[in-house]
């Protein structure tokens, strides 16, 4: 039997490393634009987002950042670009759509049913909600009935984890703005989500639950393998949960690293830090 050359190996081995680095790739943003008008609020956009990753997008005031998101989050069409969800092409699918292949979002102003509770808010998140058709109600009552007792014991477990049972009976609009963040993220647990935008986690939360919306993130990252990315303005929160950081400005991406590398790049300094940098 013939040998395959050692050089062929090498490029075999070389194939492998690209094909598992692309496979790891869950999110890819490639391109990306959008125009108002006469306005380009994103120009070019690109970042890829690895799979277990929690990566964060930065950048001072109308950089573009939720424009972004939201075209990734399939609320807004693109003018140019493609964005990539699990190696399929997902550009200008609906949010509906993407919720059920996995993406999810969070907002910056907290989404909550405000006049049902903590527990029917996680409730009304799972997928695959079967008794919402009047055929399902009629004829299929106790695959109903089993479904809907998951449905409650899957969301009084993402209460426990969240730390908010003792909130599960309160109305969500009641709830303060810590545990209303804490909500949404549990919604994305509801959904076991691939792939988490959120919108400004940190923001009109108190230091000490801004600890624990920081907390949770880590540990659905490590324990659950959530992939994450992340706006904020709080670095001090981008510097504990990213591992790489996007800084845009004017629309586009000005540079991508770690954050010790954003920290000492003189645009970023210029752009985003006003000249100072913490």
């Amino acid at each position: 039997m013939s040998s395959i050359p050692n050089t062929h190996l090498s490029v075999l081995g070389l194939l492998g490393v690209i094909l598992l680095k692309a496979e790891e790739i869950v999110l890819s943003v490639s391109g990306l634009a959008k125009s108002f008008g006469g306005l380009q609020a994103v120009r070019g956009v690109d970042f890829d987002v690895e799979k277990g990753a929690i990566v964060g997008l930065i950048g001072p005031n109308g950089a573009g950042k939720t424009t972004t998101f939201n075209m990734i989050a399939g609320e807004l069409s693109p003018t140019a670009g493609k964005i990539n969800l699990l190696g399929e092409d997902i550009t200008g699918q609906r949010s509906d759509l993407l919720y059920h292949k996995g993406l999810m979002r969070t907002f910056q102003l907290s989404h909550e049913y405000a006049r049902m509770t903590s527990l029917e808010n996680l409730a009304v998140a799972a997928p695959s909600q079967i008794g919402e058709g009047i055929f399902s109600s009629w004829f299929a009552g106790r695959r109903v009935r089993k479904r809907e007792a998951a449905v409650i014991e899957l969301a009084r477990d993402t209460l426990e984890f969240l730390g908010l049972t003792h909130v599960g009976e309160e109305l969500a609009g009641n709830l303060s703005g810590g545990q209303k963040k804490l909500l949404e993220i549990g919604r994305t647990m509801m959904n076991d989500s691939k792939v988490v935008l959120l919108d400004e986690p940190g923001a009109g939360v108190n230091p000490t639950l801004m600890l624990k919306v920081a907390e949770m993130i880590e540990q659905l990252n490590e324990e659950r393998g959530y992939t994450f990315c992340i706006i904020e303005h709080d670095m001090d929160m981008i510097a504990r949960l990213c591992g790489k950081v996007v800084v845009l400005a004017e629309g586009q991406v000005l540079m991508q690293g770690s954050m010790d590398e954003v920290r000492n790049d003189e645009r970023v300094i210029d752009a985003y830090f006003g000249g100072e940098i913490a």
